[in-house]
């Protein structure tokens, strides 16, 4: 399994705006052969949001970025640049090791 990180500092003021196109999104990715999981996180600290997306393997993240519903997921309106303080940051990571809370 991997995990696509993207570090993204919003600027103040904009962070309901950036919300509400996640709240928005269409939901192609969900979809996706390989897809297992996204995640929104709000900074509690901060102005970095973190997008995780968790995906089978990079074989089926890298077929996302290059198919025809990354496309449309990607389209629309741009939000406008001052909704960002700083550049994306992207992160690729293999999982390696794995705990969670066991079920009853």
């Amino acid at each position: 399994m991997i995990v696509v990180a993207n570090r993204i500092q919003v600027a103040s003021g904009y962070e309901a705006d950036f919300e509400q196109r996640f709240a928005n999104r269409l939901g192609k990715v969900e979809r996706f052969p390989g897809f297992i999981r996204n995640e929104l996180l709000r900074p509690l600290r901060g102005d970095y949001y973190v997008v995780l997306t968790h995906w089978e393997s990079q074989e089926a993240f890298e077929a996302w970025t290059k198919s025809d519903s990354f496309k449309q997921a990607h389209a629309g309106p741009r939000p406008p640049k001052e909704m960002y303080a700083g550049p994306n940051v992207f992160e690729m990571h293999e999982v390696i090791q794995l705990s969670e809370k066991p079920t009853a």
